[in-house]
């Protein structure tokens, strides 16, 4: 796996501990995909994140959210490129929120959680797309993960308990 990354005006490593944290402890610097790539990885710490009480849940993802916003703005402003593709910790938050809402760690609900996120992810309809466009620095980098979570937990939500999915 590549521990540097150069991009056009500098180069990120996984040295520093901003840029670790922001690339998803490196799983941004997947040459293909990363934010797929990121959101597989947090699906596999889910797995502990869910055996916690729900409150401590919340706080561990408003704590990341919090600590994401610092790592993915320091991280875009060393290497001078807002919303690089190799910061992913955002992709963390926003499946984490996706799948809050599930009751249950079956496989379905976890596969359609990630593909629900990640549509919503890439396609980033309004206001999501806005959120994307207008919110600079660290606070621009997360929020548009944070609002497609919501939606897709919402959307998960409203099919797990309309038994949609049963």
């Amino acid at each position: 796996m590549k521990t540097t990354l150069v991009t056009k005006y500098k180069i990120i490593t996984l040295t520093n501990p901003w840029h670790w944290i922001a690339t998803g402890f490196g799983a941004g610097m997947c040459p293909i995909m990363p934010g797929t790539v990121a959101s597989l990885v947090a699906i596999l710490l889910w797995f502990f994140l869910v055996l916690l009480p729900w409150e401590c849940y919340l706080l561990v993802v408003i704590f990341i959210m919090l600590l994401g916003i610092y790592c993915c703005h320091r991280t875009a402003c060393d290497i001078g490129i807002h919303d690089h593709s190799c910061i992913v910790l955002d992709e963390f938050i926003g499946i984490w929120i996706t799948l809050m809402m599930i009751s249950t760690d079956h496989w379905k609900y976890i596969l359609i959680g990630f593909c629900l996120f990640r549509f919503i992810d890439i396609w980033k309809p309004w206001p999501i797309r806005w959120l994307d466009r207008n919110v600079q620095g660290g606070v621009g980098i997360v929020i548009d993960d944070v609002a497609a979570g919501m939606v897709s937990a919402g959307i998960l939500y409203c099919a797990e308990y309309y038994c949609v999915l049963n």
